[in-house]
């Protein structure tokens, strides 16, 4: 395509982009002015065009009308001045005719000139004759071009009107006829009339002069509107857009009286109000927030909140723990991220079902960990009030290993107690059906082997049995009185019991400390039962040649870890020089336990024979002396060496202690652990 042939399409492009970009620019101008500007512009363009349309016609009608009488007037004057003329013309006299015609140009004001044509047109009379104007000499030297019908409408003149330098001149041809002959024309000059002239004049100043008044008024309307009306008005946008963005504290401040001013005033008392209840608002908020907060922190179960997409909200204290997020910023953190790979597995399509809305609620139960922890995840999403959109999703978490563990732990508990049931049983009954069926058969010697082994069983039977009342009765919610006692007595009941024993197996059999020992508070069958079991285990776990020892002292106040025996700075005895307490001891040189099994050592049913084989048991002894120096506010401890022995020791409080160090002990206890653990009491 040619240059010249694509210009004027380039030209009409940026034409219309100009007029497109200008009526952008007139729109955005327009849309910045209020709907009552806008309406009172509009109302008085139109005002202003209905009185210039009025003003218009007005002064068209006035001038129709002057032109009319100019032309009435004109035409009436030019048949007065041809009528006169006419007999003059036709006689030939030229000097009357110029007398005449002077006396009536001198007797009108409205006479402009008067001149006259012969039949052929041209002119041989003008007056005003010469004069400044030289009107004379050009008249006398023109020809005038007339139509050619004028000659038959003498009654009927040419009348027509012309602009000049001076003014617009009316002009009258009137045709002179004498006897059916034509003369010639008189044609006369006439001004308009001056009056005419002067009304329409001041018609055309007043209608300006109320063409201004209005826009005038409009603009004063304007002025007023917007100081009175139109600002107040904008301010109470103003503020009602900024309550609207909660900013409470928005004031009108503006002298407006009337309605108005009530408007604005009653704005003003609705904001104070608003900002009122939006500071009772947020206090209870806030209260009911930490209400929430304060709950959700104490739950013992672990509380997680995510998000609609699965990002990490909020999580509560015992989840942390639980997912060891201690110290770390888990806010728009994705869940999955955060767990632990196997855990993740697991909620990764339990949790995309519900971030999906296939599903409302789940639960997902695993282990994970060292050692194994057992949870329950329970995800429940959250949605708006229509049910329809998903908010977020709920994460509860309930840790389940201490079930699952007392699950498994009844589980071996009723299994080891079928299994120590069931053994003696069977034996009894197989002795008793040899001697029911046999007896005849059997000697008296192997008759008494037979009853001796069923009593043996018998005595078995009924230790598990009374073992497992008694750790029943422990772990019962019943009170036990605890009351003042003398602990020596007890202690020497229990060495007359295990003397003979001792002897018969070659063990030495030793009690060491003092025999006015403090008064401790206990139960006497109780304790008794533990020196029992305590005394029993030792005896039953130390070979012939050695020793077994039991010592009582007050503690800390004589505490054995001070070679001096005096005040010490032991930090075991410096942690409790507060609570007074008798300390008891039972030591022996027997095989010792090995660190594994001292961490079962108090489990039920749990016995060190099931390795050495070489006693018997229940394994229900330790798990009672657990269970009864609870009861007492106190902890069994043991610390012992394979090969080299095992000793076992607990506190009493004494008679002076009261409850409430009785549960400072208890509490205490557990903090001595690692102290005294390190400690190992030697026998001799």
């Amino acid at each position: 395509m040619t240059p010249s042939a694509s210009s004027p399409t380039l030209g009409g492009t940026e034409a219309a982009g100009s007029y497109s970009l200008w009526r952008a620019r007139l729109q955005r101008w327009w849309a910045e002015f209020s709907l009552q500007t806008k309406l009172l512009a509009v109302a008085t363009l139109v005002v202003s065009l209905l009185m210039t349309g009025i003003t218009f016609l007005a002064l068209n009608g006035i001038q129709r009308d002057a032109r009319m009488s100019d032309t009435r007037f004109a035409r009436d004057l030019g048949l007065l001045l041809s009528a006169n003329v006419t007999p003059l013309v036709a006689e030939g006299n030229d000097r009357e005719l110029a007398s005449v015609a002077e006396r009536f140009w001198q007797s009108s004001r409205s006479l402009r000139y008067i001149f006259f044509a012969d039949s052929d047109g041209v002119i041989y009379l003008g007056i005003p004759m010469g004069g400044s104007t030289g009107m004379g000499e050009r008249v006398l030297s023109r020809r005038l071009e007339l139509p050619a019908d004028i000659q038959r409408r003498p009654d009927n003149p040419l009348i027509r009107q012309h602009l000049t330098p001076a003014g617009q001149v009316t002009d009258v041809f009137v045709p002179m006829v004498s006897d059916g002959r034509y003369l010639g024309v008189v044609a006369l000059g006439i001004n308009p009339n001056e009056t005419l002239l002067a009304s329409a004049a001041l018609t055309r100043e007043v209608t300006v002069a109320v063409f201004i008044s209005i826009w005038v008024l409009v603009i004063l309307g304007s002025v007023f509107n917007a100081l009175t009306i139109t600002q107040p008005v904008k301010e109470l946008l103003r503020g009602v857009r900024s309550i609207a963005g909660g900013n409470f504290e928005t004031r009108i401040a503006l002298p407006v009286g009337g309605e108005l001013g009530e408007l604005l005033n009653g704005f003003n008392t609705m904001a104070s109000q608003l900002e009122v209840y939006k500071a009772a608002n947020i206090e209870e908020l806030t209260a009911a927030q930490v209400k929430q907060q304060s709950l959700i922190a104490t739950m013992a179960d672990g509380a997680v909140l995510l998000d609609a997409e699965g990002r990490i909200v909020l999580a509560n204290p015992t989840a942390r723990r639980l997912f060891r997020w201690e110290g770390r910023n888990l806010e728009a953190s994705d869940l999955e991220a955060e767990l632990p790979d196997r855990l993740a597995m697991e909620l990764h399509v339990p949790l995309a079902s519900l971030i999906s809305s296939e599903r409302d609620t789940t639960e997902v139960r695993c282990s994970f960990g060292d050692p194994p922890r057992t949870l329950r995840i329970v995800l429940q999403s959250v949605r708006d009030a229509s049910g329809e959109t998903l908010k977020g999703i709920a994460m509860t978490i309930q840790d389940l290993t201490r079930e699952v563990e007392l699950n498994a732990a009844q589980s071996r508990f009723i299994s080891n107690v079928s299994h120590e049931l069931r053994t003696p049983l069977c034996n009894i009954k197989s002795y008793v059906e040899t001697l029911h069926d046999m007896g005849d058969l059997l000697s008296a010697d192997q008759q008494k082997e037979f009853l001796s082994i069923a009593n043996a069983e018998t005595d078995r039977l009924s230790r598990l049995v009374t073992d497992v009342l008694d750790l029943s009765r422990l772990e019962s919610d019943r009170v036990w009185q605890l009351e003042p006692m003398d602990l020596a007595p007890a202690i020497e009941q229990t060495l007359r019991t295990y003397r003979l024993n001792a002897e018969e197996k070659g063990v030495t059999l030793l009690f060491t400390g003092d025999q006015h020992l403090p008064r401790v508070r206990g139960n006497w069958d109780l304790l008794l039962q533990v020196f029992d079991n305590l005394v029993g285990n030792a005896l039953k776990f130390t070979r012939s040649g050695g020793q077994l020892l039991l010592r009582a002292y007050p503690w800390p106040d004589h505490c054995p870890l001070d070679p001096a025996g005096g005040p010490d700075d032991h930090p075991a005895c410096t942690l409790t020089s507060r609570l007074p307490r008798l300390r008891v001891e039972i030591a022996d040189t027997g095989c010792g336990i090995s660190e594994a099994d001292q961490a079962r050592i108090f489990e039920r049913f749990f016995r060190v024979e099931n390795a050495v084989h070489t006693e018997a048991g229940t394994g229900l002894g330790l798990s009672i002396v657990r269970g009864i120096l609870e009861k007492h506010g106190s902890l069994a401890r043991m610390a012992s060496e394979p090969g080299v022995g095992t000793t076992f020791w607990f506190d009493l409080p004494l008679e002076e202690a009261d409850g409430d160090e009785l549960r400072v002990q208890a509490e205490r206890s557990a903090s001595l652990a690692d102290i005294e653990a390190e400690r190992r009491i030697p026998v001799s």
